[in-house]
């Protein structure tokens, strides 16, 4: 697993030169946050990294139920039971499988793995505005219905999730890349997903943190590229 480390957070990936699966750790002076959960075979990375900083886990944080942001979440809760596990209230329904739509969402389909009555239930369901930590939870709904976004404002950095990806080139979720087109065929709804982007690009990041791809540092002009891009596909579509 490789580990890289911007300010106080690492971004470990999985598989880098194949298919890029990244969760992410923060540290903070008494404490330990994990953001996603990763691969089963994730795992062990996460592990060995939490040992050698050598302070307690106290957050497992969740940016959305797929699969792939999960995977290791019930053997990291058995190692560390004392850590929060937290997900937004809307997401946590497809952690038990629940695909429904409620009635004011847009009626396009839930797409992409998402577990099958995952046998752990949240400690913590979080929303607009709630802190973990020192992050501030960010609702960027899109990729999932109840997907969101983690915010340090000290190091204007934010974790994403699959809000945007950054894997072969940077795109909002649900625009297709054709060289790695995975987050756009799991991704809910894409006008909603434009909309988050756009909320994303308002907070004016330095840093954006993604769940596939490396990470960028002076990232402005690149979230406002994706915008555009996203845009103009979007408005030729209709």
């Amino acid at each position: 697993m490789r580990v890289s480390k911007f300010n106080n957070m690492y971004q470990l990936t999985l598989w880098p030169n194949f298919f890029p699966v990244n969760c992410y750790i923060i540290e903070e002076q008494h404490e330990l946050i994990l953001i996603d959960a990763g691969m089963p075979a994730s795992f062990k990375g996460i592990v060995n990294l939490l040992n050698k900083l050598e302070k307690p886990l106290t957050n497992i944080v969740l940016t959305h139920a797929h699969g792939d942001h999960v995977g290791s979440l019930i053997k990291l809760k058995k190692e560390y039971p004392e850590a929060c596990v937290s997900i937004s209230k809307r997401d946590s329904r497809l952690l038990r499988g629940d695909k429904t739509l409620d009635e004011h969402e847009p009626q396009t389909p839930i797409k992409g793995g998402v577990p099958n009555n995952l046998e752990i239930v949240p400690d913590r369901l979080l929303k607009e505005g709630d802190q973990v930590g020192l992050l501030e939870v960010v609702e960027t709904p899109g990729h999932t219905p109840g997907s969101i976004s983690l915010l340090d404002k000290n190091n204007k950095a934010i974790i994403v999730g699959d809000a945007f990806q950054t894997q072969r080139k940077i795109a909002v979720c649900g625009q297709l890349v054709p060289l790695f087109p995975f987050p756009a065929f799991a991704t809910w709804n894409k006008e909603v997903s434009l909309d988050s982007a756009k909320k994303i690009q308002q907070l004016d990041p330095e840093i954006l943190a993604v769940g596939h791809g490396k990470v960028l540092v002076d990232s402005k002009k690149h979230i406002d590229r994706a915008i555009v891009e996203a845009e103009t596909k979007m408005n030729k579509d209709f």
